[in-house]
């Protein structure tokens, strides 16, 4: 198959004659002189580049170079670049909008929306002067198991997902043709959300534990008496099985224990529909987006050490709320239109995440966090300290820490391994791109590893600053064009020193072996 791919391509660019099937096509593309002759169905034309199913499989055909004819051709004088996204009804809702309304107003163009059925709407860009159409962004909301089906079956362009691609739909998408769905470069953060317990305003309970909310949402624990609530039942509430926040709920909360979902939970086709039922129903308890918490109240995780952790926008964004859930763009390995292009480019530049933040999600623009907000973070590292960590190692910690500052961008790692999460991957080309354009200049950058407390404090510490030394390089890797003269960049580590949360459970000690970024 790579030959013949080869051959036809050959054939286009080098003027080779292929001999072609004579079967009905919807489109044939033709070289000026007639020599090279393709004929296949139209998969998509993005303004430039024709996109054609072949009997040597699919191939991308520069179109200034051959003429179309057949049914299937589109307009070229009156092309409008279409992009077509479909999944996570979170995402598409209000946070793509707001991200199109806002690349509109850059790009100085009109925006319409047309709202099809209660799941399909379509957002086209025109120009001002003569009200033409330029691009056409359409959208079905759905869930990110339905988002991904539809990329599959060439309905879609683009997934929103609040969670990460599964092995299944990764075989099928690399099958499909449709690359590594895996590689760092088909998957975009957009934003980042989280999954929050919340109650009734006027329930007693305030606080809960990872372990005790899995448990919970497994049917283990049944009655509210168990968190020391009132003697009655718990009614659960999640979002629509298929959904991403449900399906997070499931690979993040209940598979680290081994525990599945139990039976008898009300779902919710929206987060906001899931608060304002938990909100009525003074016995009930959900979990619902951090962006769509609406009148519930959120409950504050806690463990058996007395570390306590809210959701809130700072603790998602350096991933100390343990619950973080990313929102992506799933992107297959194909050639989208110069717009939609742009339009992917500028959802992740400093400009959108304003838009990010105004439009209630959280974004990951890079916050500076002074020594003097790291108060209960010190207080629980005294706390903490057994007789491996020595009163002198906290004071050099306190002493580097001092005279810089923490910059939100955190970096923790996938369960059982040292690749960095979803989260801290967009986290390293970020920070690459912050250094290639002179961010840093004329200070110093330095990655501070953290661990858990299980093991020698002095392993520990070793595991801890090799973990910042990978992210350090990870990070100098990407900024290929960085001045390296311009910013220092340093290491070091404090092993089990500076807690985020117990060490009682996978999910706390997954918290607390992490990577910080401090500046001088």
């Amino acid at each position: 198959m790579a030959f013949l791919r080869a051959a036809v391509f050959a054939a286009l660019f080098l003027g080779w004659i292929v001999p072609t099937p004579a079967r009905a096509q919807d489109v044939t593309l033709t070289s000026p002189d007639g020599a090279v002759e393709i004929s296949g169905t139209l998969l998509g034309f993005d303004g430039e580049f024709y996109r054609v199913d072949t009997q040597y499989g699919e191939l991308t055909v520069d179109g200034s170079g051959v003429i179309c004819d057949g049914p299937g051709c589109p307009n070229l004088s009156e092309f409008v670049a279409e992009l077509a996204f479909s999944g996570s009804s979170a995402m598409g809702e209000v946070l793509l909008p707001a991200l199109i309304e806002g690349f509109a107003l850059r790009k100085g163009l009109r925006t319409n929306r047309i709202n099809q059925d209660p799941t399909h709407f379509d957002y086209s860009l025109h120009r001002p002067d003569d009200g033409a159409a330029v691009a056409r962004f359409l959208f079905r909301i759905t869930t990110t198991d339905e988002g991904f089906a539809d990329l599959l079956a060439n309905e879609a362009d683009v997934v929103m997902a609040l969670r990460e691609i599964r092995s299944n739909e990764h075989q099928r998408a690399y099958e499909a043709g449709m690359g590594n769905m895996t590689d760092a470069r088909r998957s975009r953060v957009l934003a980042l959300d989280a999954m929050v317990p919340v109650v009734a305003p006027g329930n007693p309970v305030r606080t809960v534990s990872v372990p005790q909310l899995a448990q919970v949402f497994s049917g283990q624990i049944v009655n509210w008496q168990e968190l020391g609530g009132p003697n009655a039942p718990i009614a659960l509430h999640l979002p629509a099985v298929g959904s991403g926040m449900a399906q997070a709920v499931e690979d993040r909360l209940l598979a680290p224990v081994r525990l599945d979902v139990a039976d008898d939970i009300q779902r919710h086709d929206r987060s906001g529909t899931l608060a304002r039922a938990v909100t009525t129903d003074p016995f009930a308890l959900g979990i619902a987006s951090f962006s769509e918490t609406g009148t519930a109240r959120p409950l504050t995780l806690t463990g058996s050490c007395g570390y306590r952790l809210s959701a809130t926008r700072r603790t998602i964004k350096t991933e100390d709320y343990p619950l973080t859930s990313p929102m992506f763009l799933y992107l297959p390995a194909r050639r989208l239109p110069q717009i939609g292009r742009e339009f992917l480019s500028y959802a992740q530049s400093p400009a959108a995440q304003v838009v990010i933040r105004r439009a209630g999600f959280v974004d990951q623009a890079p916050e500076y966090i002074r020594v003097s907000a790291q108060g209960d973070r010190l207080a629980n590292a005294i706390q903490a300290a057994g007789e491996e960590v020595k009163l002198s190692e906290l004071h050099r910690m306190v002493k580097m820490m001092k005279p810089t500052t923490r910059l939100s961008t955190s970096f923790r790692f996938e369960t059982g391994s040292t690749r960095p999460d979803a989260q801290s991957r967009a986290n390293i080309a970020q920070l690459a791109r912050a250094l290639e354009v002179g961010t840093y200049d004329a200070r110093k950058l330095i990655f501070v590893g953290f661990s858990d407390g299980e093991g020698a404090a002095e392993g520990n510490r070793r595991i801890a600053l090799k973990r910042a030394q990978a992210v350090r390089d990870a990070v100098l890797a990407a900024a290929e064009t960085m001045d390296s003269t311009r910013t220092e960049i340093g290491i070091e580590a404090f092993g089990e020193a500076l807690p985020m949360a117990c060490d009682d459970s996978a999910w706390g000690r997954q918290v607390n072996r992490r990577v910080e970024v401090w500046v001088r």
